[in-house]
């Protein structure tokens, strides 16, 4: 039969055919079963009338229908469709109609709707996905954009020619929300021309055009701060802000009439922000690290206290004169450099002379001093929060990059021997009982693995400590001060278990700021001409002593 003759026997209705029905597990167990019906069907006289007739339907393009085809050639033979089961024992036909046959309308509409009989076909649904990325920011929502409109409307509606840079301390806190503090640089921000003044539509263009209202705090700051044609913040991008604090912070007002304290209270801030947030140590603070560090909720909490010695992040003024007047109590001569024999008095000698080397050899952190074998403000800044708080991030890389005699990210049972064989010197030079090496190897393996056998199995066998497994484990600063400070080794085997008890009691404070708070008052006791030294043998000298 040719292929334009065949008809698609598949559309005929079942019910017409009168076979009784056959269930699927029978069809399925007899395969054949199906072909042997059907052959036995076509050989019947009828039949051959009825596919002759669809043949020749075709052929005349005449529409299809089965039902009509079926009847009509009953009809001319005066007989019902021809039977398979002897007259009286077919079993009667279900009294349901062609339309509620799901069959049926499967097989009538879906071919009808796709125009052709012969073949099935479903296209695939496009999903439209929604914009995720935009270059220049989200667009704000039209409700959001309304509300911010309305508010610039009613802070502009007095001031129709713009604001001035002292006018503009509202616009901040009210509708960017940010710390007042930025006033000034949000102003210059937008008054590129150096105008003065800067209108409604300036600064519509600027934060709602921009695309502004729509960013988290930590990519407005960093939009703000940096330069147009850079991609990351350096240092010298936060001190307009910082300029902004000290001049309107009333925790600050006191140090207006000492204007050189100002900026070293400003530098030291910089310094600690990159400290603890410019990871990757180049100077060159990334958007991503803005948005990894804790520093927006500091200048939050800087902008809500009057106190400025409660943010303990970055802005405390006592943690600035703690480091100020440790520089300056170390810099004998006051040329605001350090060399090695200033820095091995630190502490009441606390460090040894082989970390002391491995510091000047910039190892560690790269001196930004431009004078040979001295250390500057800012390297004495970094050395100080490494030592106070070794157990923070960067004060682990620090020291860890110390040890590492030979660079290759692991600390080996030798080169720990090699910075404790000095304190074990020190020990015998002070009659105290020596410790042997091998004992504190355990002591070490047992503060840095306690929890993790696979670790701890790790180090015995390879003897060797990774800077992971010391950020894993909370008293992996008391390793390096077994390694290098006998003043917080001793302090560390004796220590009072009040003093520990009141470190969990506010877990919150870090090492750096306990310290910080003793030194202070230590500090300020001295000047006021009190001799209370709280474990350091030196008292403050006043003649050495900075002039607050």
């Amino acid at each position: 039969m040719d292929d334009k003759e065949m008809v698609d026997v598949a559309t005929l209705d079942p019910e017409l055919l009168q076979l009784q029905e056959v269930s699927s597990f029978a069809m399925k167990a007899s395969p054949q079963l199906a072909d042997e019906l059907f052959s036995q069907w076509l050989s019947l006289p009828n039949t051959g009338r009825l596919v002759k007739s669809l043949i020749d339907d075709a052929k005349a393009g005449a529409s299809f229908n089965a039902s009509v085809n079926c009847s009509s050639a009953n009809a001319a033979g005066n007989n019902p469709l021809p039977s398979l089961f002897p007259a009286g024992s077919a079993p009667p036909i279900s009294p349901r109609s062609a339309s509620s046959s799901p069959r049926v309308s499967k097989q009538r509409t879906s071919p009808s709707s796709l125009g052709s009989p012969l073949k099935l076909v479903t296209e695939p649904v496009r999903e439209v996905i929604p914009q995720f990325y935009f270059q220049n920011g989200r667009p704000p929502p039209k409700e959001l954009k309304e509300q911010c409109l309305s508010r610039v409307n009613h802070i502009f509606e007095d001031h129709l020619d713009g604001l001035k840079i002292n006018e503009f301390k509202l616009v901040t806190k009210d509708i960017c929300r940010l710390p007042s503090f930025f006033s000034s640089a949000l102003f210059r921000k937008i008054d590129t021309d150096c105008t003065g003044i800067v209108t409604k539509d300036a600064f519509i263009k600027y934060w709602v055009d921009g695309n502004m209202l729509t960013e988290d705090a930590e990519t407005q700051i960093f939009r703000i701060l940096k330069q147009s044609d850079c991609k990351y913040l350096t240092q010298a991008d936060f001190k307009p802000v910082l300029q902004d604090l000290l001049a309107t912070h009333p925790g600050l007002e006191f140090l207006q009439s000492t204007p050189e304290f100002q900026e070293r209270y400003a530098e030291t801030v910089i310094y600690r922000i990159f400290y603890y947030i410019n990871r990757s140590g180049n100077g060159r603070l990334t958007h991503r690290e803005m948005k990894r560090g804790n520093l927006i909720a500091a200048m939050q909490h800087a902008d809500e206290e009057e106190d400025i010695n409660k943010v303990l992040r970055y802005f405390s003024y006592e943690h600035f004169y703690v480091i100020y007047c440790k520089f300056w109590e170390l810099d004998t001569d006051h040329d605001f450099l350090i060399d090695k024999e200033n820095l091995i008095r630190y502490g009441n000698h606390a460090l040894t002379y082989r970390i002391v080397d491995r510091i000047f050899s910039q190892v560690p952190r790269k001196f930004t001093s431009k004078v040979e074998g001295k250390m500057g403000y800012e390297d004495f800044v970094y050395f100080m929060l490494s030592e106070e708080d070794k157990s923070s991030v960067p004060g682990l890389e620090y020291w860890f990059k110390c040890i590492d005699l030979d660079g290759n990210g692991v600390l080996t049972l030798n080169e720990m021997q090699f910075f404790y064989e000095e304190q074990l010197h020190r020990m015998e030079c002070m009659a105290q009982e020596p410790v042997l090496f091998e004992d504190i190897l355990c002591q070490i393996v047992d503060m840095i693995a306690p929890e993790v056998t696979t670790l701890f199995v790790l180090v015995i066998r390879e003897e060797c400590i990774t800077l992971r497994d010391l950020k894993g484990c909370k008293l992996s600063g008391n390793v390096f001060n077994i390694l290098f400070n006998l003043n917080k080794f001793v302090a560390f085997e004796t220590r009072d278990p009040f003093l520990i008890r009141q470190e969990r009691e506010d877990p919150t404070l870090t090492e750096w700021d306990r310290f910080a708070h003793r030194e202070y008052i230590r500090l300020s006791m001295e000047e006021d001409g009190e001799d209370v030294s709280n474990g350091s043998a030196e008292v403050w000298d006043e003649s050495l002593e900075a002039p607050f």
